[in-house]
């Protein structure tokens, strides 16, 4: 049991919950005979600002024909999807009102740490009286995720996430959204993940305005873990950090002056010891965002400052 102020998660609760929805999903399965029967899904989401956009899991709303929003106090809404991303596993609904509905405040998940207390939030029955509510602690903060597009860094809880559930917020004990919960996981049992929201504000931003992700940040390197055999054979003078094994022409890494066989040690400060860190660190940011590299040459350290650009 957790020993803490019991106000603390109801006050987080009944602040966040009016903007925890719903999401019912209709979408067109095709049997072995080639006819079509239609299959009910459900989800939930939270409403991310005043235009009554909603942000939940794309696995929720891929190939759906018709959406149904439905809120705590039990109105029902038409949605429209408005963009999704399957890579980050996030979508954005447009829900048709045409007035303003209760809204959540983003929070900052790099503020996160092992240990705090967080609470899941869903809305999985469309039932009035409240939504559906689990508490836990942060037990991972970088936990690195195998999908089908590439590895994601998610949060990692044992607040209870069911696919009810999935695409809720996860929030702190201020009712600030830290993550967005996915139980895209199977294997998860008694585990729940979520996306950061400084992984999910640069998405929503691009689905909002774009549909989906169209300018990834790219530097323009490949490179490998340091092991000691390599470094042994290499000469390598450390074995912390990733080697740079190539650096394409014209890229942010070239125009920064990074060379074949430079040693990454960290990103923004922050120490690497994998080389999914890498990837994982500049898919936080945006084109528009530059990075700091602390690189290891030949035994000098000093400190490279890169401009992102669009993945070309």
């Amino acid at each position: 049991m957790i020993p803490v102020n019991q106000d603390l998660i109801v006050n987080a609760v009944e602040k966040v919950s009016k903007s925890v929805v719903n999401i019912a999903s209709v979408r067109a399965v095709h049997d072995q005979l080639f006819r079509i029967f239609p299959v009910e899904g459900v989800g939930s989401g939270v409403i991310i600002d005043e235009r009554c956009h909603v942000l939940t899991n794309n696995h929720v709303v891929d190939e759906a024909k018709r959406l149904k929003i439905t809120l705590t106090d039990g109105r029902m809404f038409n949605g429209k999807v408005t963009g999704t991303d399957e890579t980050t596993d996030l979508a954005v609904i447009k829900l048709d009102s045409t007035e303003t509905l209760p809204f959540v405040a983003m929070g900052n998940s790099d503020d996160l740490k092992i240990g705090q207390i967080v609470i899941a939030i869903g809305n999985p029955f469309g039932l009035t009286g409240g939504p559906t509510v689990t508490a836990g602690i942060v037990s991972s903060l970088n936990r690195k995720i195998q999908f089908e597009n590439g590895v994601l860094e998610l949060i990692q809880t044992d607040a209870a996430i069911n696919p009810g559930n999935s695409g809720g917020p996860l929030v702190d004990t201020n009712g600030e959204v830290i993550a967005i919960n996915t139980a895209k996981m199977p294997y998860a049992h008694g585990i729940g993940f979520a996306v950061p929201t400084n992984i999910a504000k640069t998405v929503m931003i691009e689905l909002i305005q774009n549909g989906k992700v169209i300018s990834r940040p790219w530097i323009g390197i490949s490179y490998v873990k340091i092991t000691r055999q390599l470094a042994q054979y290499y000469r390598l003078p450390t074995i912390k950090g990733v080697l740079i094994a190539q650096v394409e022409s014209h890229s942010p890494a070239d125009d920064a002056g990074l060379r074949k066989g430079d040693i990454i040690e960290a990103v923004d400060g922050r120490r690497i010891d994998d080389s999914t860190e890498i990837s994982l660190n500049v898919r936080k940011k945006t084109v528009t965002d530059s990075l700091t590299m602390t690189i290891n040459r030949y035994g000098r350290r000093f400190e490279v400052p890169i401009q992102l650009q669009p993945r070309p």
